[in-house]
């Protein structure tokens, strides 16, 4: 019964692993990619650290708390790390557009969320984003 455990674990953390390699490679843009490694990858190498835990425990007989804490450690840095990867984004996007961009704390300005320059007047021709 542990072996049909610790394959399924494996087999789903391998799934959530390749999903998330996948998704960093195929999507196209930066915030789109960031999301599959943060979220995907995390579920696969929880799967196989859970899967580590069932094996140490119930075949070898030797309970270690590593595993368990490296899995808290990882849930807990991942969305982390990410939030501030896409501030640092939405920093940099700024500083490219600032002469197009109001600046943050102007009357209708929500300073966390991008927001896209807006329509260039004249010609009709949306600015480049």
């Amino acid at each position: 019964m542990a072996d049909v455990l610790i394959a399924l674990l494996l087999l789903v953390g391998a799934f959530f692993g390749l999903v998330g390699s996948w998704g960093l490679v195929r999507l196209p843009q930066t915030m789109q990619r960031l999301h599959a490694p943060t979220k995907a990858t995390t579920l696969g190498v929880g799967g196989v650290l859970l899967a580590s835990m069932v094996y140490f425990g119930w075949v070898r007989g030797e309970w270690s708390i590593h595993e368990l804490l490296i899995t808290l450690f990882l849930f807990l840095t991942a969305p982390v790390s990410a939030f501030m990867l896409a501030r640092a984004w939405l920093h940099r996007e700024r500083g490219r557009r600032r002469a197009t961009l109001p600046r943050p704390g102007a009357s209708g300005v929500d300073w966390g969320v991008y927001q896209p320059p807006p329509e260039e007047s004249g010609n009709g021709v949306e600015a480049r984003r």
